[in-house]
């Protein structure tokens, strides 16, 4: 009898650090509702802890995934790193897995862990799912991203980057208004509100400074493009395949409410972002249009050294004009997820996506 192939799903469950935290957690339930901060009902009016809500997918990511596998016959252990690194290389060393499907989005909120921790599968050399630690750290850096597309002639909006609080001296950063503000290496939407859209320096300069005291890490700024925002999923290495563009429609979003995709928009159900905020697709597009961006996504891909699967944001301005925003490598596949809303448009079922993603790793593996 053939042995079946060892498939370890490994990702990072979030945690709430504290025992006050954990216990209103559990006795409240909040986070399981939507609330991103724990605030204690004491005179101290500094929340004790912040839980980040875009760590929370993986949990259901996680099973989808495993399900998936055993359906598909793989025998699968579940992994979960628990901000562990030692645990994680003693579980490979005894286990040793054919394959990780990786989950790992960082460690301890720190996003920039998640290229760290696929260099451990890198040392150890177990195969894994998804994108390298060279494209993963190039991705999270929101400027270099930039800067390597723009060189390679991909549309992106103009920018600058804010380092340090003497630069917010100098006003004339050679852009012009409106800008958008982002932590310059996170991903998830972290650090955008509805404040991130900036039509003055004075407006510039506060949003900067909430990024150097918030996140501790520089702030990127950019051009503002007024338009629509798409999202291209790509899935496959040596014929990656561009699948149906999706929209992200802001035709119910409220009168005064940039129309962007927040934090709140991505993860606070509920709220009306989120409630704003819902993708369609395949995105009503002329195919000359299609064609073009799907053609700039493609090579944004290749550029950044993408494989198995990721995703590129666009923004498409009111002049037809496509922008690239971010490029996002092991974006979330949960079965109600944005890739998998483009998957099923194509005729992809979730099996489908998941043994594309998991042949195409054992095949590098060979």
């Amino acid at each position: 009898m053939q042995k079946k192939i060892h498939v370890a799903v490994v990702f990072n469950e979030p945690t709430v650090q504290t025992s006050e935290g954990r216990k209103f957690v559990s006795e409240t339930g909040l986070v399981e509702n939507g609330w991103n901060v724990y605030k204690p009902q004491t005179s101290n009016l500094k929340p004790l802890e912040t839980i980040d809500m875009s760590e929370f997918g993986v949990l259901e990511e996680r099973e989808d995934v495993q399900l998936a596998l055993e359906t598909l016959g793989y025998q699968t252990s579940l992994f979960n790193v628990s901000n562990n690194i030692s645990r994680l290389i003693d579980f490979l060393q005894t286990e040793k897995p054919d394959l990780i499907f990786n989950l790992v989005e960082g460690l301890g909120s720190k996003a920039i862990h998640e290229m760290h921790v696929a260099g451990i599968y890198e040392i150890l050399e177990i195969p894994y799912t998804g994108n390298s630690t060279t494209t993963l750290g190039a991705c999270l850096n929101k400027a270099r991203t930039k800067e390597i597309l723009s060189y390679h002639n991909i549309p992106t909006a103009k920018f600058h980057v804010f380092k340090h609080f003497s630069e917010l001296q100098n006003e004339n950063i050679g852009l012009q208004f409106p800008l958008i503000i982002k932590p310059a290496n996170e991903d998830a939407s972290i650090g955008i509100d509805n404040n991130s859209v900036v039509n003055n320096f004075s407006e510039t300069k506060e949003k900067v400074l909430h990024i150097f005291r918030e996140y501790a890490q520089p702030a990127i700024v950019e051009e503002y493009i007024e338009g629509r925002e798409l999202n291209v999923a790509i899935i496959g290495n040596k014929k990656p395949q561009v699948l149906p563009i999706s929209e992200i429609d802001f035709s119910t979003l409220p009168d005064g409410y940039p129309q962007i995709v927040t934090y709140n928009a991505k993860w606070m159900n509920g709220t009306t972002e989120y409630e704003g905020t819902k993708g369609k697709c395949p995105a009503e597009l002329s195919s000359e249009t299609e064609q073009h961006i799907k053609e700039i996504a493609l090579r944004a891909y290749g550029i950044m050294g993408c494989r198995d699967y990721a995703r590129v944001d666009v923004r498409l301005s009111k002049g037809n004009e496509p922008f690239v925003l971010e490029v996002n490598p092991n974006p979330d596949i949960c079965d109600d997820a944005g890739f998998m809303r483009s998957a099923t448009t194509f005729g992809y079922s979730y099996l489908d996506v998941i043994k594309m993603i998991v042949e195409s790793a054992l095949e590098r593996s060979v």
